[in-house]
């Protein structure tokens, strides 16, 4: 996925953007039955992808890098079972909190689940999920937070930095960790807003954040002839390898582990060749995002 634009003051411009059943428990359960359990993995050696869910190589004039990340939250999650089902006319099992409180409908980042790799972002009965066989998983991210290297300086010298982004169409948010620092923002803040915080700077760097503007986006979706996704959205798609098949009468729990690929997924415009982000010297930010998702039963 290429994620909406983020502009980095002056450490960059960052490409970035975003992406029904009612809101379940996510977090843990609530009856004896089975559970469906969805897990994140980040994964640097995935297949890279482009938005029609090809592999996709890194352009000549850019420089590309794998981001760690740290923690993600999603949206909105539905399970289809062929390719020509509409968005909305799956079985969507999962919609993330929202409110009004600062204005117009929006996310509530105060209530959403951020977990790291392994982490369990989805715990919700069995039986939300309808019987049937599934080919496809859809999930609409809406916060991550990820860690890049930079260079700046003469000689050059590497430094850390770390993003915390909001993909989702309109978030309202209280207040957020970086990294070290918190921002404070009590209020609604559209697709693209983002925070960065130098982790080892050459000088005093305070923590920047502020709203990306629209820029060219990737949204994985190998289902795009048949089912495409709307503008503004950052809904990654992913193809079970073998169908996810539910009878309604399962005794134990389905975990499913949601495999997003990181792979070289930072990109900027590379102006000297040596693959190393450096900001300073006028290397701009084209691209950041998840490039494929793979959805596993374990």
């Amino acid at each position: 996925m290429r994620a909406s634009a983020l502009a980095l003051i002056t450490i960059a411009t960052l490409a970035l953007v975003s992406c029904k059943k009612d809101d379940d428990n996510q977090n843990g359960p609530t009856d004896d039955g089975p559970r469906l359990i969805l897990k994140f993995a980040f994964d640097s050696t995935q297949v890279r992808l482009n938005n029609l869910g090809l592999p996709s190589t890194i352009p000549t004039g850019h420089g590309a890098q794998s981001p760690r990340f740290n923690r993600m939250s999603a949206h909105y999650v539905e399970f289809t079972q062929t390719a020509l089902i509409p968005l909305g006319s799956g079985d969507v099992v999962y919609h993330a909190p929202e409110t009004t409180l600062g204005g117009a409908t929006a996310i509530d980042h105060d209530l959403g689940l951020e977990v790291g790799q392994g982490g369990a972002f989805l715990n919700i009965p069995l039986s939300d999920l309808s019987p049937g066989s599934y080919q496809y998983l859809r999930v609409s991210l809406a916060y991550q937070n990820y860690d890049i290297r930079f260079g700046y300086g003469t000689p050059t010298q590497m430094y850390n930095g770390t993003i915390a982004s909001f993909i989702g169409f309109n978030t309202y948010i209280g207040s957020f960790l970086v990294h070290d620092s918190t921002v404070t923002v009590n209020g609604n803040r559209a697709q693209g807003y983002w925070a960065f915080e130098v982790l080892n700077p050459p000088i005093a760097t305070p923590v920047t954040s502020g709203l990306g503007s629209a820029g060219a986006t990737t949204v994985v979706n190998p289902l795009f002839a048949t089912s495409p996704i709307p503008a503004g959205s950052c809904l990654a798609t992913g193809v079970f390898l073998v169908p996810l098949i539910i009878t309604g009468t399962e005794t134990n729990d389905i975990v499913i582990q949601v495999s997003l690929s990181t792979n070289k997924s930072f990109e900027w415009i590379e102006l000297d060749g040596d693959n190393i982000f450096e900001p300073a010297d006028g290397e701009t930010v084209v691209d950041m995002g998840v490039r494929g998702l793979i959805p596993t039963v374990q």
